[in-house]
């Protein structure tokens, strides 16, 4: 049995004096605005008043940015058994089969809800086209605008969400904290550069903030990505699990001094081959299944390759692919590659891994219900089963539909169901009295400006560090040493109470920094996306979750 780690917290990160702060009341809090928040707002029952919160625009989301597709099993020489045993099997004994049973059945009627949406997926022949992608057995994988399938779903679902007059949304809108009084959530500090600190305050908040990809110097991931949700939901004393599993992406285009682009595993699906620097095609060295092995058997092939030939990238290429086949499939990737002068019809392009999805996050059942009463949690932000060890690719936007969906109807039901009068009295208590106000923050007798630290230089080393030994390979040295720094960066860091964003998102990454590396030290085997070069088997007896709960 794999040990539950109990850790300290802080509870929140910014004081509040609560006769000094607006309030506002509301059936249902969203907080996130990608694929599983809209979701899930779409799902709550429209007599019910809905905020949803997200801290940048609403297209800003890392939904949009997704290329692959959802996967569904529409091709009728695929079946459901054929989907569960691909998902167990990337999963390295970690997935809950009765989740991902679950998750698989609902697929096809999920995608076909985005349709009646005026999601409009890439078709043959009238029927909707399927591609192949890593880890699948058979093409199921439904994409739209060749590989800009995010972009098109978030397209839908915005114009759905902004026709409810019911949900306010509330863009550039920053959650600071989750709000619990008695143990259960009660809504959420939220700040914005218009009016400030606002307490919000829910019958039921849903949590749904997305991923932690900029915990790392190379990532596919955009800024916004930092960890928030899982960070205030540890704050507020949410049991996370799996935090030792981050998915890096085999693919990400490398360009010195760019930012990073995902180049999308369907073009090694559609046969792209990988080639290291002298032109040989190594994945057949590392694995039968070539360049459509898992994520992060690719992954690491790459990485050692990268060592072999002490060359900083390898190599994806499509030139010998129907010239028709790479202008339909791939636009917006070919778009990309020509602002750097490289032709996909012609051209190789350099690419090497970068971290990509957090697989480890709140525990949530199969009703999206977090062990923190009031609050429920979906997609990214999550450890809901369906990924184990390893995300299976295009399983995420459908893990966002199926547990946001649930997240929504829960939340909702729940709501409906208690009193409206969501007061004071409905409280049973005074709300000046309620309301936890922590005042004790070392050192400083006002919010810190952005002036006093360096929060850039800090960011970046600790990207820098989170690649260097919490990596693709770790061993007990390297995380031993991550963690050292780490706490030293906190020490200083933490006890700060800062007025602006950038200081709360680096807070928040140094925080979920430290469970990460705290889970990965404990798990001493290799198991899916976490490979430890000192402990480089898989253990059978460790085919358990790592916990983590905040200590009171």
């Amino acid at each position: 049995m794999l040990p539950q780690i109990v850790l300290p917290k802080r509870r929140y990160l910014v004081r509040f004096n609560p006769k000094r702060v607006p309030h506002l009341f509301t059936d249902v809090l969203v907080i996130g605005a990608g694929i599983t928040g809209i979701r899930a707002a779409l799902a709550i029952d429209p007599n019910l008043n809905v905020v949803l919160a997200t801290k940048d625009r609403l297209k800003e989301s890392n939904s949009a940015y997704a290329q692959g597709g959802i996967a569904g099993v529409f091709d009728p020489v695929d079946n459901f058994a054929n989907h569960v045993a691909d998902t167990l099997a990337a999963g390295k004994g970690l997935c809950n089969r009765a989740i991902v049973d679950t998750v698989v059945r609902e697929a096809p009627a999920r995608i076909r809800e985005l349709v009646s949406m005026g999601a409009h997926f890439d078709q043959t022949d009238g029927e909707i086209a399927l591609t192949q992608e890593g880890g699948h057995s058979h093409r199921r994988v439904v994409h739209a605008l060749g590989d800009a399938t995010g972009k098109e779903v978030m397209r839908a679902l915005i114009e759905q969400i902004r026709s409810a007059p019911q949900v306010d949304i509330w863009e550039n809108t920053f959650t600071i904290d989750l709000l619990t009084h008695g143990g259960e959530c009660r809504g959420a500090l939220v700040w914005n550069a218009s009016h400030g600190k606002t307490f919000v305050w829910a019958k039921q908040t849903i949590l749904a903030t997305g991923g932690a990809g900029r915990l790392y110097r190379e990532t596919t991931n955009p800024e916004i990505a930092t960890a928030d949700g899982h960070a205030m939901a540890f704050r507020a004393g949410c049991e996370l699990r799996d935090m030792e599993f981050m998915q890096f992406h085999p693919t990400v285009l490398y360009i010195a001094g760019s930012s990073r682009h995902l180049i999308s595993e369907a073009a090694r699906g559609e046969g792209g081959i990988l080639r290291d620097c002298t032109g040989h095609r190594f994945m057949p060295d590392y694995d039968s299944a070539a360049e459509l092995a898992p994520r992060d058997i690719v992954s690491r092939s790459i990485t050692r390759q990268m060592e072999k030939t002490r060359h900083h990238c390898v190599y994806l290429d499509l030139t010998h692919l129907p010239k028709s086949l790479v202008l339909e499939r791939f636009p917006h990737i070919r778009q990309v590659c020509t602002q750097f002068g490289l032709d996909l019809l012609r051209d190789q392009i350099p690419v090497r891994p970068g971290a990509h999805y957090m697989i480890g996050g709140i525990t949530v059942d199969d009703e999206a219900r977090t062990s923190l009463p009031r609050l429920w949690a979906a997609g990214e932000v999550t450890s809901s089963g369906l990924h184990g060890a390893n995300r299976l690719a295009s399983n995420s936007l459908l893990e966002g539909l199926v547990f946001g969906l649930r997240a929504g109807i829960n939340a909702s039901n729940a709501a409906c169901g208690e009193s409206d009068q969501f007061t004071a009295l409905a409280l049973k208590t005074d709300p000046m009295q309620m309301l936890p106000v922590e005042g004790a923050f070392a050192g400083h007798e006002e919010p810190l400006e952005s002036s006093t630290l360096k929060l850039d230089d800090l960011l970046n080393s600790l990207n820098s560090e989170m690649w260097r030994n919490v990596g693709i390979e770790r061993n007990d040295s390297d995380l031993e040493s991550a963690l050292r720094q780490i706490e030293f960066w906190d020490r200083y860091v933490g006890p700060h109470e800062f007025a602006m964003t950038k200081g709360w998102e680096l807070q928040n990454l140094l925080l979920v920094a430290r469970l990460m590396v705290i889970a990965a030290l404990s798990r001493k085997e290799s198991r899916g996306t976490h490979y430890r070069s000192d402990f480089p088997g898989t253990d059978p007896t460790q085919a358990e979750h790592i916990r983590l709960l905040a200590q009171p």
